[in-house]
């Protein structure tokens, strides 16, 4: 069987290398390219011959980071298998990340034979964390409250448009752009969305909207 092809996305070079040292120890896989940003990423793919079978994606990148790079990756290339590669374990990270369409999320301190498994797993149909990671991940879904009762989802097409644009987890400021509103008034129609749905935060409006078929 031919090794996977790898594509790292990460603008910072000694932890590219890092990451390509890592992947070059085991013979299950070959680094096809390196990608500074996800503008970079989605350049080299759309120029290349074959596309990878995984991406590693970090997040925090300039011209375009990795939640939403992997949002338009998903969306143009659903079969590549993406695993975020990040020094970021808060709460909002690892959901903005799942709701882009990741296929795991790792921290980038696991070692080269945790990262080897990781990979094969995903290959394989799995969705591999790092135990902290997967530990906020069960504590995120814990905390999400049940929904408002139908009466109270009085929401407007606009707001079902900005929850649809929360659920890729995109950022105000992105999903302003998209709208064609101002950042500002994102943040009014998350405020009237929170209200409406008796939710505090965006997991919890996303899984209220989609446990009520709004979304």
């Amino acid at each position: 069987m031919r090794p996977y092809d790898v594509h790292i996305t990460e603008d910072l070079p000694r932890l590219a290398q890092m990451l390509r040292e890592h992947l070059e120890l085991s013979p299950d896989f070959r680094v096809s390219g390196l990608a500074r940003n996800g503008r970079d990423l989605l350049e080299q793919l759309s120029a290349a011959p074959a596309l990878p079978d995984i991406v590693l994606m970090d997040i925090q990148m300039p011209e375009m980071d990795g939640l939403a790079a992997t949002a338009l990756v998903k969306a143009r290339h659903p079969q590549i298998k993406i695993v975020m590669a990040t020094v970021f374990d808060d709460d909002e990270s690892i959901f903005n990340a799942i709701l882009a369409g990741a296929d795991g999320y790792l921290l980038k301190d696991e070692s080269p034979e945790s990262l080897h498994r990781a990979l094969l797993e995903v290959m394989d149909g799995g969705a591999p964390m790092s135990p902290a990671i997967a530990r906020k991940a069960l504590s995120l879904l814990r905390r999400a409250p049940a929904p408002a009762p139908a009466a109270e989802h009085d929401l407007s097409a606009r707001e079902i448009e900005l929850l649809e644009q929360l659920s890729k987890g995109l950022r105000y400021e992105q999903i302003g752009e998209n709208l064609f509103i101002s950042t500002g008034t994102v943040r009014k129609h998350i405020e009237n969305i929170y209200r409406k749905l008796q939710v505090h935060n965006k997991l919890e409006a996303v899984e209220a909207a989609r446990k009520k078929g709004l979304i």
